[in-house]
């Protein structure tokens, strides 16, 4: 069985790492597998990227292309939106030279792949929606806007007033694609990513199937706290809460504001400080009542895992996760993990078994989760359970195999 793990990226963001995970997994269990990007940035020889200085140039610049529609709609929110229409490069053609049994789609935006293309890869289609663009009008989150339902049109993220804007446009080129592709099946990473799909007109027809983003969980485990601690050069008496993404402190998304709001509530502040991986130190950083430690973009597991294991607890306060990767990070490496109760992050945290899901966007019940965690009588148990809710769904050889079994039924539907 050959598979071809697509995406567009292979270290560099959240769906990049699930996509390069689930490719070593598959490894790891002999499937014959290869990943295909548009920008290659590690050294892995099984990952192929552009060769030539020239269409690696050319590809550093299609993200910039594909955004041009996007011009005319000078009130639009910062919520990403790809209308993927720039086409005229070579990525549909090395998919076909390849010929393999499943092309695994992923995240595929940034000028990689024109939609209208699709249709030419010759191979059966498994996506995993590692956010909401696939069936919406070209947002990648969708927020509270329910139009993914019927044709998109007076798109709120663009700020357009207009039935037959440039949503409406991007959903008739989806429909007039999908209806036409017999060979795809879709991939949910949670339960609200696979409801939220089928409501949606342009993928309520198609296959779906839960499987989550898979994870090592012999290199996420926990490290010495004390030696953790000294790594960091942190204070082995005090409580430490962690947050972090890419572009922690900037992305709405990932809810720092809300986490900031939540962090005037917590108790005694006196023993408690925060840490912040993915951003470095703000030009104007907010005024919290106690220390916090800026570390800057990690790029490494082994930097990732000592971090994880010196602090005490992980908040991850987005607004919407497909499945939420830093959560499962955290909780691998024993450290439970305080989110809203919304999205993907409900599969990964169970309520005050291995962390606290707070009632959604109620920083004052984020704040109520942060304290019960951190002096929590039963720490040691929550932290336990939690590494063995990861090692038992999110495994990378549980979820491996999870997909060999998807491959196997959909190539044995010949």
């Amino acid at each position: 069985m050959k598979i071809l793990i697509v995406n567009s990226l292979d270290t560099i963001g959240g769906a990049a790492k699930a996509s390069y995970r689930l490719h070593k997994a598959l490894i790891e269990e002999g499937i014959d597998s290869t990943m295909l990007v548009q920008l290659k940035y590690g050294d892995d020889f099984t990952v192929i990227g552009q060769s030539s200085k020239t269409s690696k140039l050319f590809n550093l610049i299609r993200p910039v292309l594909d955004q041009l529609p996007l011009k005319i709609f000078n009130k639009k929110t910062e919520t990403i939106f790809s209308p993927s229409w720039f086409g005229f490069n070579s990525i549909i053609k090395k998919i076909n030279e390849i010929n393999p049994d499943i092309v695994h789609l992923n995240w595929i935006t940034g000028g990689m792949i024109k939609i209208e293309n699709l249709l030419k890869i010759n191979s059966k289609i498994v996506w995993s929606l590692h956010d909401n663009w696939a069936f919406t009008g070209g947002c990648h989150i969708k927020w509270q806007c329910e139009r993914f339902k019927d044709k998109c049109g007076k798109c709120p993220n663009l700020a357009s007033k207009k039935d037959n804007d440039i949503s409406r446009w991007v959903w008739k080129r989806k429909y007039r694609t999908f209806t036409k592709m017999n060979n795809l099946t879709i991939v949910g990473l949670s339960k609200w990513g696979i409801d939220s799909s089928k409501q949606s007109s342009l993928l309520k027809t198609k296959k779906h199937v839960l499987i989550p983003n898979p994870l090592n969980t012999n290199i996420y485990r926990p490290f010495n706290k004390p030696k953790a601690r000294e790594l960091w050069n942190l204070d082995i008496n005090k409580k430490y809460i962690l947050f972090g993404a890419i572009s922690a402190t900037k992305d709405i998304n990932k809810g720092f504001s809300k986490l900031s709001t939540a962090l005037e509530k917590v108790k005694n502040h006196s023993n408690v400080e925060l840490v912040v991986f993915g951003s470095s130190k703000p030009k104007n950083p907010p005024k919290f009542k106690f220390k916090t430690h800026y570390v800057g973009k990690l790029h490494d597991d082994i930097s990732l895992v000592s971090l994880y294991s010196a602090v005490d607890v992980m908040i991850v306060p987005s607004l919407q996760e497909a499945f939420g990767q830093t959560a499962s990070e955290a909780m691998s490496c024993g450290t439970p993990v305080v989110a809203f109760k919304t999205s993907g992050l409900i599969d990964i945290i169970d309520h005050k078994i291995n962390g606290y899901l707070a009632i959604a966007f109620d920083t004052t019940d984020l704040a109520n989760g942060i304290d019960w965690v951190l002096y929590n009588i039963n720490y040691e148990d929550l932290c336990t359970k939690a590494r063995e809710k990861v090692q038992k769904e999110f495994d990378s050889k549980v979820v491996a195999k999870k997909f060999i079994k998807l491959y196997k039924e959909i190539l044995n539907q010949n």
